[in-house]
């Protein structure tokens, strides 16, 4: 490889390593928001404990407030906590994905430049001889 073609494919990792860098930030950042939502119905669910069994729940849709069935709402909040903790389960592993690949882009990079320095030290022995 000449010091182009290194250059050119240094280039081409970097940009890979910088788009996995966006991924990963966008996957933890849509972690926190499933831990946020999470933690919300968590709240809602020990809500329902603490009620007594003949209080009424309220589900506010848009701006009006109304009346919901005890039984279905504790089964809403549960599917949500559900649902919840599987896309963060699945962003678990999408994140360890993502971390897995930068760093084979990161050693690719690493073998690349060490490669190009030993290229170029090979290079330079010559002629430094020669002088």
């Amino acid at each position: 490889m000449n010091m182009a073609e290194i250059g050119a494919k240094l280039q081409a990792l970097s940009e890979e390593f910088t788009k996995l860098q966006q991924d990963l930030q966008e996957a933890v950042q849509s972690r926190q928001k499933l831990e946020a939502q999470k933690q919300e119905n968590l709240g809602v669910q020990k809500e329902f404990a603490k009620l007594k069994d003949d209080e009424t729940i309220y589900k506010l849709i848009g701006p009006v407030l109304l009346k919901q069935d005890r039984t279905d709402a504790e089964s809403t909040v549960s599917s949500r906590l559900e649902f919840i903790e599987k896309e963060i389960s699945r962003l678990e592993k999408h994140i360890k994905d993502i971390q897995g690949k930068m760093d084979k882009k990161k050693a690719e990079i690493i073998q690349i430049q060490s490669s190009a320095q030993a290229a170029a030290a090979a290079a330079a022995a010559p002629q430094a001889t020669k002088a």
